[in-house]
């Protein structure tokens, strides 16, 4: 688990094809990799990676082929910047919201614009996570935990201050920049949850997951 506040920006080093996976070297920046061990978990433009090899200033990790079709790791180049993320520990300051590092889709920035200080980024989710987002929720972006500002259908606003723009590779994004999205956790198992017995049932015959009619029959309409 992470918590979605980035400790360093690295950069890729070296992407090895592998047979329809992936070997991704990056260096860590500042990264303190003291107390990282192979197995160890590190977010890596929010996605969960494992070490598989390290040096004082590098990590290694293999990608499943499920994991590059699922985020954004198919497009990356060496030498882009990426934001990076020790797993937590019981000490850690939860200081964004609870992240897994499973990205549940690909988001797309569509306009940017100054806002005072800050930038008011504008973002397309894909439809299907449309429902998990909310005003003034929480959203993982490229491993960056960020409030949602507004939303508009599947597309939603970001406002980022500067030292967030600093401390991250915001810096980087533009029109047409797709970024990993990772909806909040919570929002993916009440749905699940809601969905009781039909939980058990396959998509098809679960299709439409929970509508208005099924809230009211099972209990949840107006008194």
């Amino acid at each position: 688990m992470f918590t979605g506040i980035i400790e360093a920006i690295g950069t890729v080093r070296r992407l090895e094809p592998r047979g329809g996976d992936l070997r991704l070297t990056v260096a860590t920046g500042k990264l303190d990799l003291r107390d990282v061990k192979l197995g160890d978990s590190i977010a890596t433009n929010g996605v969960c990676l494992t070490v598989v090899e390290q040096g004082s200033d590098y990590y290694v990790a293999d990608v499943s082929g499920e994991t590059v079709r699922r985020s954004t790791l198919a497009s990356f180049r060496v030498g882009q910047r990426v934001n990076l993320e020790k797993a937590l520990t019981p000490t850690t300051r939860l200081g964004g919201h609870l992240v897994s590092g499973h990205v549940d889709g690909i988001g797309e920035v569509i306009s940017m614009q100054p806002d005072a200080r800050s930038i008011r980024y504008r973002v397309k989710a894909p439809d299907e996570l449309a429902k998990y987002i909310a005003e003034k929720g929480s959203i993982t972006t490229d491993g960056i935990s960020l409030t949602v500002n507004a939303i508009d259908g599947a597309i939603f606003d970001l406002n980022i201050v500067p030292h967030t723009v600093g401390e991250t590779n915001i810096a980087d994004w533009a029109p047409g920049v797709r970024l990993n999205l990772e909806v909040d956790i919570l929002a993916r198992y009440l749905e699940r949850l809601l969905l009781g017995d039909r939980a058990a049932q396959s998509q098809a015959a679960s299709a439409g997951g929970i509508t208005l009619s099924f809230l009211a029959e099972n209990g949840y309409g107006h008194g």
